[in-house]
């Protein structure tokens, strides 16, 4: 496809075609083709990446163009939407993507496989099960993805602008590539890692029957595809800084137990705090020798996940009642609402994603 020379337009009516030229003229458009020269009905105009076509002998309804720009006060422009002549519209947007980060609108909220909620088909035709519906107001998604048929996946080196994203592989597992990381690997179940903002890689094998956690903050972000990058890169750099943070892979080797936040529990630390510089913290929880439970505890924290993986137990959160809760089920307690674990299953594992990174517990 890279050797064919070829270029496209969008063709555009006009009644007027002097009018729509000058139109275009003060946005920056110029004449490439004019013709015939007796009575002209076609003008060919180039600009800002695009070429267009002015027909009289077209009929179609109007369009909208974007013109993309970082700088629009260099068009002397009153207003950011303008009609030309023949109707079409002209909106000024921004160049860049811009990341919006809603506040995030706080609630309890808990997912339950037995839902049977609906699974979609997303990106590269992965499965997705929406674990947080309500997103607390757009400020983050989790989704429960699954591939069932392994094998190559047909997946494009890509990239994503947002704040944080974590992907958990929880079941089977999954070989990866990332910019600046050297050659491909295979993420295990049980372990993770952290797709920095910006970074490129892309999915190249699953197993059959994968599944992934993957975590977004904020929940819509734009995905970028990078059709030049070929990964891996000849470039290694691991301590590569995108946007403040640093590419994470935790390993089930690597895992280093310590007591948790919360009497009764051991949770198993992955190194993500230290590399986002403290957006958000991600630990595995089990429970520790001693087994206690029924401590009442609330938190501070703007987002606080939890993912159960293995096991079951009892939920109970103030106001809010008492949940039966079993491997693949999710929940979010908001910040300063008590809460506490009952009836811990032998094999009990679960993984608490929280955001920022740091913040406070408080014990009843």
């Amino acid at each position: 496809m890279s050797d064919i020379k070829a270029h496209a337009e969008v063709v555009l009516p006009t009644e007027n075609l002097n009018a729509d030229m000058d139109f275009f003229e003060k946005i920056g458009f110029r004449l490439e083709q004019i013709f015939p020269a007796d009575d002209p009905a076609v003008a060919v105009m180039s600009g800002h990446g695009l070429q267009i076509r002015l027909d009289r002998e077209v009929i179609s309804s109007p369009v909208t163009l974007n013109l993309l720009t970082d700088n629009p006060g260099q068009f002397s422009l009153q207003e950011n939407e303008l009609r030309a002549p023949n109707g079409t519209i002209l909106r000024v947007q921004p160049l860049t993507y811009q990341l919006n980060q809603p506040k995030t609108r706080h609630r309890f909220e808990s997912r339950q496989l037995t839902d049977k909620d609906p699974w979609v088909i997303g990106r590269a035709g992965m499965m997705y099960r929406d674990l947080i519906p309500d997103r607390l107001g757009g400020s983050i998604i989790a989704s429960h993805i699954r591939i069932p048929q392994g094998g190559p996946v047909p997946d494009m080196v890509h990239y994503h602008t947002i704040g944080f994203q974590l992907i958990f592989c929880y079941r089977g597992w999954v070989e990866l590539v990332y910019e600046d990381q050297g050659a491909p690997f295979v993420l295990q179940a049980g372990e993770c890692v952290i797709q920095p903002p910006q970074i490129r890689h892309q999915v190249l094998v699953a197993s059959d029957n994968l599944e992934v956690i993957e975590i977004g903050v904020p929940a819509e972000h734009m995905t970028t595809i990078d059709h030049e990058m070929v990964l891996p890169n000849n470039n290694y750099n691991p301590e590569r800084v995108f946007s403040g943070q640093k590419f994470c892979r935790h390993r089930l080797e690597e895992a280093n137990w310590t007591l948790w936040r919360v009497p009764g529990f051991k949770s198993r630390e992955t190194g993500i705090r230290t590399a986002t510089n403290g957006v958000a913290d991600v630990r595995i929880i089990q429970p520790d020798a001693e087994r206690k439970t029924g401590k009442w505890s609330s938190h501070d924290a703007d987002i606080l996940f939890t993912f159960l993986t293995e096991g079951s137990l009892v939920l109970e959160v103030e106001k809010e009642g008492i949940f039966n809760l079993n491997a693949g089920d999710a929940f979010v307690v908001p910040p300063d609402l008590k809460s506490r674990f009952l009836s811990l299953s032998p094999k009990l594992e679960f993984l608490e994603v929280a955001l920022p990174g740091t913040f406070k517990t408080t014990l009843f």
